[in-house]
C-alpha cells in the first residue's frame, strides 16, 4: 500500500510538472533589444545635439584653458634659458592655476552633462516603455524580456523593430 501511494505522488508529480510546462507554453513572450532601439530611434540623436549645443560654450572655455596649458608649457621650454628664476615660477604658478581650472570646471561639466543626459535619457526610455506596452497589449504578449536576459529566442519573437517604428512616429 505504501509503494502504492509512493507512486501516485511521483505520478501525480510528474503530471503536474507536465502541465506547467505545458501551460507555460502557451504563453506568448516578446524580446526587445534595448540598445539597437535606442541606437535607431530619432530622439537620441535629437537629445545628443540638443546636448551638445546646450553645453557647446562650457567646452570652448575647457578647450582654451587646454590651450593655454599647453602655450605656458611650450614657452617654459623654449624660453627657460632666457627667463629668469621669478619667471620660471610666475609660468609655474600661471600653469598649475589654469590646470587647477582645467580640472574643476571639466569635473563641473562632466557632472552637468551626465545629470542632462540621464535626465534626457529617462524621457526617452519612458517612451520605449509606452511603446512597448503599447505593442504588447495589442499583440497580446505575456512577458517582453530584454533581450540580454535570454540565451535564445526564434527570431519572431522579437519586437525590437515595431519599437522602434512606433517610438520614431512619436517624434
Amino acid at each position: 500500500m505504501k509503494k502504492f501511494i509512493k507512486a501516485l505522488a511521483v505520478t501525480t508529480a510528474a503530471s503536474s510538472m507536465l502541465l506547467a510546462g505545458a501551460a507555460t507554453a502557451a504563453e506568448k513572450i516578446g524580446v526587445v533589444n534595448f540598445q539597437e532601439v535606442m541606437a535607431k530611434i530619432p530622439q537620441t540623436a535629437a537629445v545628443m545635439q540638443q546636448l551638445e549645443a546646450e553645453f557647446k560654450d562650457e567646452k570652448a572655455v575647457l578647450v582654451q584653458l587646454e590651450k593655454d596649458i599647453k602655450y605656458f608649457q611650450e614657452k617654459k621650454k623654449r624660453d627657460s634659458s632666457l627667463m629668469s628664476e621669478k619667471e620660471l615660477q610666475e609660468l609655474d604658478q600661471k600653469v598649475a592655476a589654469a590646470y587647477q581650472e582645467y580640472q574643476g570646471k571639466g569635473k563641473a561639466l562632466q557632472q552637468q552633462v551626465a545629470k542632462r543626459q540621464n535626465e534626457e535619457t529617462n524621457k526617452i526610455l519612458a517612451l520605449v516603455k509606452q511603446a512597448i506596452d503599447n505593442i504588447a497589449a495589442k499583440d497580446k504578449y505575456d512577458f517582453v524580456i530584454e533581450q540580454k536576459a535570454v540565451v535564445f529566442a526564434k527570431p519572431d519573437a522579437s519586437i525590437t523593430d515595431k519599437v522602434v517604428e512606433q517610438v520614431s512616429k512619436l517624434n
